[in-house]
This record gives C-alpha cells, sequence and structure tokens, in this order.
C-alpha cells in the first residue's frame, strides 16, 4: 500500500529502522571546571547582590556578584569563600558569578526561638565569637549571653565576653559567672584604651554578637577608622537598643600591633544586626557536654541517661565536686549552660 499523497511505493513501516536526528542537545555528565578562577570572602549581601573581596593574587579587589544558577538553593552566607567566574574587575556596573561555595569551617547558627525547627545560618568561617555585652543601658540579660554562648561552643567557635560601659556598673559578678569556663572577659568604656581587645582580634576572623544598643557599632567604628557603622541609641521607656545595622557585614583590622609583619595572618570582624533572641533548638545536650572536654571525661562516669543537671542520682560531676576534683562555681557554671541547650 503506497503512503497517503503518493505513489513512492514506500510504506511508513519501511522508516521505522530510519536514524532520525536529534532534536535536542545530547546530555553530558562534563560539568565546567571552575578551579582556576579566582576565590573571595563574601563581605556582605543585599538583595540577591553579594560584596566579594578578592584574595590571592587579586588580593582586596572587591566584587559584585550574583549566585549562579547551577547552585540551586544553596545558601550563600557572610563570611563565604566562594569562587568566582566572570568578569571580576570590579569595575561599576560589572556583575561576576559564583559558582562554588568553598567548605566552611565553621557556621554559626540559630533559629528564631526554641520551637523554630528551622535553622539560620548566621555566618561562615568565624574562628572567634566576641558577645558584646553592656553592663548597664540596656542591664546585662544572663540568658542571653548563656544562649549566645552554647551557640558558639557548639559551632566550634571560640568565645569571649565584652563588657561595655563599664563606668556605669561593676563588672564584677558577670566576671565571677564566667570566668570558671574559661571564657576570657574583657571590659571596656567610652574613650577607653582598646589595645587589649585588639590583642584578642589580631589573626582572628571574629563575629560580634550581642543585643541591640549594647555598642558594638560603637566598638567597630573605633576599631576601624572610616567604617562608618550606624549607631543608635537606648528607648529610655522600654530599657531596648534600636536596632542600627540591619545586615550583617565584614570587615577588615588595621594590623595590631602596628609594626607587625607584612605577611602577619590578616585580622576579619563580622558587625552583626543586633538580637533579641537567640534560639537553640538546633543544639543537643551531648554537643554542650562535647564543648567542655575535660568535663566530658568526667560525665563517662555517669549512669547511662544521666541528664547531669542539679539533682540527676549519682552524676559524676557532683562526686568530682565532693573528691575536690572539680571546682563547684565551674560546675554550676556549666549547669547553667545546659540549661540553656535542650
Amino acid at each position: 500500500m503506497s503512503p497517503r499523497g503518493g505513489g513512492s511505493g514506500v510504506s511508513f513501516d519501511d522508516h521505522a529502522g530510519f536514524d532520525r536526528p536529534r532534536r535536542t542537545r545530547p546530555r553530558t555528565k562534563d560539568r565546567p571546571d571552575y578551579s582556576d578562577d579566582p576565590v573571595g570572602l563574601v563581605r556582605t549581601i543585599d538583595r540577591g547582590r553579594y560584596r566579594v573581596v578578592l584574595t590571592g593574587d587579586d588580593e582586596g579587589r572587591e566584587v559584585s556578584a550574583a549566585k549562579a544558577r547551577q547552585l540551586g538553593r544553596m545558601g550563600v552566607i557572610v563570611g563565604d569563600r566562594v569562587r568566582l567566574h566572570g568578569d571580576v574587575s570590579g569595575e561599576e556596573g560589572t556583575l561576576a558569578r559564583i559558582v562554588e561555595v568553598l567548605p566552611r569551617d565553621t557556621v554559626l547558627r540559630r533559629t528564631a526561638d526554641d520551637d523554630d525547627p528551622y535553622e539560620r545560618a548566621i555566618v561562615a568561617n568565624a574562628d572567634q565569637l566576641v558577645i558584646v555585652t553592656a553592663l548597664a543601658d540596656p542591664p546585662p540579660r544572663v540568658g542571653m549571653i548563656d544562649r549566645i554562648m552554647v551557640a558558639a561552643f557548639d559551632a566550634h567557635i571560640e568565645p569571649l565576653l565584652l563588657l561595655t560601659k563599664a563606668d556605669l556598673a561593676s563588672p564584677a559578678e558577670l566576671e565571677a559567672a564566667y570566668t570558671p569556663l574559661g571564657v576570657p572577659v574583657l571590659t571596656t568604656q567610652p574613650g577607653a584604651d582598646l589595645d587589649a581587645l585588639r590583642s584578642w582580634l589580631a589573626g582572628h576572623r571574629t563575629v560580634f554578637v550581642g543585643h541591640s544598643g549594647v555598642g558594638k557599632s560603637t566598638l567597630v567604628n573605633a576599631l576601624i577608622p572610616g567604617a562608618g557603622r550606624t549607631t543608635g541609641v537606648v528607648n529610655d521607656v522600654t530599657g531596648r537598643g534600636r536596632q542600627t545595622s540591619t545586615s550583617a557585614v565584614v570587615l577588615e583590622l588595621p594590623p595590631y600591633p602596628a609594626d607587625a609583619p607584612a605577611d602577619a595572618e590578616r585580622s576579619w570582624v563580622i558587625d552583626t544586626p543586633g538580637v533579641r533572641s537567640f534560639g537553640l533548638s538546633h543544639v543537643t545536650r551531648e554537643n554542650i557536654v562535647a564543648a567542655f572536654g575535660d568535663l566530658e571525661e568526667i560525665t563517662a562516669g555517669c549512669p547511662r541517661g544521666c541528664s547531669h543537671e542539679t539533682g540527676a542520682p549519682e552524676c559524676a560531676l557532683d562526686l568530682a565536686v565532693e573528691r575536690g576534683e572539680l571546682a563547684p562555681a565551674r560546675l554550676e557554671s556549666f549547669r547553667r549552660m545546659l540549661g540553656s541547650g535542650q
């Protein structure tokens, strides 16, 4: 039977073995190689645009970038080390693409509250966390300090407590509460010499976290001339600070001491917006215990399922205190940390 409309004598069945041209490009497992593309540090994020400071051969140049589609839903956060493709000249109007997020050393996280299962990554690759707390105006909130400290321990970031406005109140009570944990405690006040703090910051990537109005941005402006971080005041009625910094930003510190060698490790500060809550639904009790190596060794002698809290039957921590192997103040501070976690 001839095909419809012609007398070629070729049936439709005769076409079954013909090789038809592909309508789409063949798929390939080969992916672009970006290994030679420059690497940079994400300084700040604003409405889907990333400001990245280059490292390596182009160290110090700032580039605007967008996240490449191939990264999908993968988040890019302040402090990330990323690989850039495209125009990295940094000239006005240019836009590079972030094509890879390099492995993170640390990630500081929090949740909105303890019932919120969604973790929010705050910053990446910090190795030190400064908890900035005012001694007055606004008054210190020990619960908030404890929670931020627990988040630091969970992220394997070294915490440091910085007490501001020491001209208004004594730091003695807070020093007594946190020194037993081995956490450094520094104090400062308006116009004070900041060299002790600069010494702690030198060679580190430090994130500043604290309640609104405690003076984080004021400190950053004093440490980094020209930083231009907006500062605010505390409400006389509520005692709460007004949040002035609306996004996290990475800033490079001047060398310290001033005559530090040219190849000395660079120092960075990550200033974050003020927080009024710090949920810890992502932190487990086991992680808190593991943050204190000496105490974890002692808890190996606890009964199975021991909570390590005050009154826990046959808790090895209490027995260690009775034997004089553990300072009571350290155990008290540790248990306060446990009470802040899950």
